[in-house]
């Protein structure tokens, strides 16, 4: 048993000291930390998991547990030996090395030292070293502050996303600020929102670190004060109440305050129950569609707990928009609009075409003010049109574009809406599986099957489809060459709708293709696609790349000439 002992020891403390060893080499160090000087060292953590004869130390946890294995195979050690003699001997070590780089920039403020160990109990995860560098702590503290006042509260400057990366943990660590002020720190997030409008895609990478801080903190810290969590087979968590758990303060932020004021009211009754409502609006209105089942999960949970702002965001929406933005009832239309749930509901009220302007004018406006873009409509209507491509899904939200297409008043108005909606990485939240469908779907099919005015807004559809996800825009391939044509007109949406189409679409276009002019139109158009494009718009037309050259051998003149060009775009 010694021997077994001494071995794992040694396995174990080998492991450590090449791991330390390993970092010690880098000759990134200072560049690393100079950054920004919100970041005090590069590692504050360490796993150690224990399995004799492969052993390993990481800075990430990756969770690989083999529970199967340690289940069937069990340890040698008893917890007791674990946490009273091995877990000590590996924290000296540990601590030895610490002492050494405690003040290199391989070291952050603090460093933790976890371990993972087969017993004979079962499974044993513990935290075995939790260490502080106290002079570090305080001058990082220094450094927050000075970069709040300088860089955030007085400043007209967009931040940048490193900043924000570390910043928006920092103002959750309990080591740096023990005492939670929620109304301050929702303002500095909210200020980082601010300061970025205009950058687009610098502003989503900001709103991304803020979402990801909230989101730790709610399932970290917060959370497991008033629930048991398990983790379940699909790595989402599981939570059950604790018995008797409930809020320990029920002052809350006033009904209807609204997301961005809840930083600026700066109100002494602001609880870390608002904080994780603002982690829930944080994901429903800004992540992507699969995100938000964990935004709406917040939501009951704070309503577990007692909140009544959470029972109201869960009725009434998040509180972001005006009250006149979200309900609108006129004599034609009423509508009414729940980001929580990114739901809209619109009962026509009598079916022309000022209830369908209306409803369209509500929706998108709500969509330009921030509202999920991968929402969905229940739509309360005597009319049941849809669209003439077979396989969408016959939902309420394809009903109600579909009928309101049929005003041809409204079509500059159903595109408005459209180039809104458009956006990558969103699905309509009633389609699912082989009929998901992008924000807009409905609105380009049919506009593009109508006129050809819109072929440019389909040119822009295709642009952002994730053809990875969806795959319905062959079902409107197929209609759209049958509705129209092959014409030199429809020619640049073609190719730009195969773009995105998959190996399953099969076009019967050849004869109009024999048309020299057409044909023409045709490579000059996939002449300016990459390489790896071109076959894949080819596809659905010629089939593989070998009967296209058999095609072009046949062919003679003109013809052949154009079919080499083909021919010579998909073998470059």
């Amino acid at each position: 048993m010694s021997t077994l002992y001494d071995q794992a020891m040694e396995e174990m403390i080998t492991t450590i000291h090449e791991w330390f060893d390993e970092q010690e080499k880098r000759d990134d160090l200072e560049s690393v930390v100079k950054r920004t000087t919100l970041q005090m060292g590069i590692f504050n953590d360490i796993v150690l998991d224990y399995r004799p004869g492969r052993t390993t130390v990481d800075s990430l946890d990756l969770g690989l547990d083999d529970d199967d294995v340690i289940s069937k195979q069990g340890g040698v050690f008893t917890e007791e030996q674990v946490r009273n003699e091995i877990g000590p001997k590996l924290v000296e070590v540990v601590q030895g090395r610490l002492n050494k780089l405690a003040d290199t920039p391989l070291i952050d403020y603090r460093f933790t030292l976890r371990g993972k160990f087969p017993t004979t109990e079962g499974k044993l995860q513990l935290t075995l070293l939790e260490w502080i560098n106290e002079e570090k702590r305080k001058l990082l503290l220094e450094r927050i502050h000075t970069f709040v006042d300088k860089n955030l509260e007085n400043s007209t400057y967009p931040t940048k996303p490193l900043e924000s990366f570390f910043l928006t943990s920092h103002l959750l660590d309990p080591k740096l600020f023990p005492e939670l002020d929620v109304a301050w720190t929702i303002g500095q997030y909210d200020r980082i929102q601010e300061l970025n409008q205009g950058r687009p895609e610098a502003l989503a990478e900001h709103r991304g670190e803020i979402t990801r801080a909230v989101t730790a903190w709610a399932e970290n810290q917060f959370l497991p004060q008033y629930y048991d969590v398990q983790s379940s087979p699909y790595r989402t968590n599981e939570y059950s109440l604790k018995p008797g758990a409930t809020l320990e303060s029920k002052v809350e932020t006033q009904a209807g305050q609204h997301l961005d004021e809840l930083g600026k009211a700066q109100t002494a009754g602001t609880q870390p129950i608002d904080l994780l409502l603002y982690a829930a609006v944080m994901i429903l209105r800004f992540e992507p569609s699969y995100s938000k089942p964990k935004g709406v999960t917040f939501l009951e949970l704070a309503k577990q707990l007692g909140s009544k702002r959470a029972a109201r965001m869960m009725t009434e929406g998040s509180g972001t928009y005006a009250k006149h933005d979200i309900h609108v009832k006129t004599e034609k239309v009423e509508c009414k609009a729940n980001d929580v749930f990114a739901l809209m509901t619109i009962h026509i009220r009598k079916e022309e075409l000022g209830a369908y302007q209306q409803a369209l004018t509500f929706i998108t406006h709500l969509l330009k003010q921030g509202f999920p873009k991968s929402y969905k409509i229940k739509l309360k209507s005597s009319v049941k049109q849809y669209l003439p491509i077979k396989g969408l899904a016959k939902s309420d939200t394809h009903r109600f574009f579909a009928n309101a297409l049929e005003y041809p008043e409204l079509h500059p108005l159903l595109e408005e809406y459209a180039r809104e909606a458009i956006q990558e990485f969103e699905f309509y939240e009633d389609t699912e599986g082989e009929k998901s469908c992008m924000p807009g779907s409905y609105a380009t099919f049919g506009l593009g099957l109508v006129d050809e005015q819109y072929f440019p807004l389909v040119e822009y559809y295709m642009g952002e489809v994730d053809d990875e996800h969806q795959l319905i825009q062959d079902k409107f391939i197929a209609a759209f060459v049958e509705k129209q044509g092959v014409t030199a007109q429809s020619i640049p949406a073609l190719v730009a709708s195969l773009r995105r189409s998959t190996d399953s679409l099969k076009l019967k276009i050849q004869p109009e293709l024999e048309n020299e002019e057409i044909l023409e139109l045709l490579v000059r158009q996939i002449q300016k696609l990459e390489h790896y494009e071109v076959e894949r718009v080819l596809y659905p037309i010629f089939g593989k790349v070998e009967k296209l050259s058999t095609l072009a051998r046949k062919a003679e003149g003109r013809r052949k000439e154009l079919l080499m060009e083909l021919l010579q775009a998909a073998e470059k």
